[in-house]
Formats: C-alpha cells, structure tokens, sequence
C-alpha cells in the first residue's frame, strides 16, 4: 500500500512529536521534578522550596521559571510572596501513571545507557 501522507502533514508530526518530547524533556530535570511533586502537596514559595530542596535560590527560580512556560506551574502574589502551584490536575495523573510503569521497570530503567 502506498504511502498517501502529504509532506505537510509529515512535516506536522514531526512537530507535533518535537513538542511532546519538550513537554517530557520540562520533567527530565531532577530539580524541576523534585519541584512538582512539592507542589503536588500544595501551594508553596520560593525560599519554601530551597528550604525542602536544598538547592540555591536561583536554581530553584529557574526550574520554577521553566516549568511555568511550559504550562506545568502556575504562580499568585500574596503579599510580599510569589506562591506557586501545578496549574493542571493532570500534571498529577501523569506522574502517577510514570511511577506505576518506573515501578515495573526500575531495573531496567536504572540499568539504561542509552539515556
């Protein structure tokens, strides 16, 4: 069967799956990671978050900044704190289905070194 796929309608896929693989790449940080599921827990600030982290403020205030962009946090002003928090409930459902499927393939996972 021949191919009927248009170049333009190629050419969207490919964009399509490049902008997929930066929404996953917004989590690849283990900071960034670390942050969102603090996050999970409930609205917290920046000096919280270096507190729990125990990375430098302007580590934290980087990631925070990426992963703002990228839709995965939002943030409020209350008083002189900026409070943030994940701006999508599904941002949850997807890091409990990775951990199911990390937990059936940790080894392997863990072992990788193509990654």
């Amino acid at each position: 069967m021949a191919d009927t796929s248009s170049p333009y309608q190629e050419s969207e896929n490919i964009l399509q799956t490049e902008i997929y693989a930066k929404f996953f790449h917004g989590l690849s940080n283990s900071t960034r990671l670390r942050i969102v599921e603090l996050l999970l827990a409930g609205e917290k600030s920046v000096s919280q978050l270096v507190e729990m982290i125990g990375a430098t403020q302007s580590q934290v205030s980087n990631q925070l900044a990426c992963l703002k962009w990228c839709g995965y946090v939002t943030s409020r002003q209350n008083g002189k704190y900026v409070l943030y928090r994940i701006s999508d409930d599904r941002v949850s459902a997807i890091l409990r289905l990775a951990k199911e499927i990390v937990a059936d393939n940790a080894e392997h996972i863990r072992s990788c070194t193509r990654m």
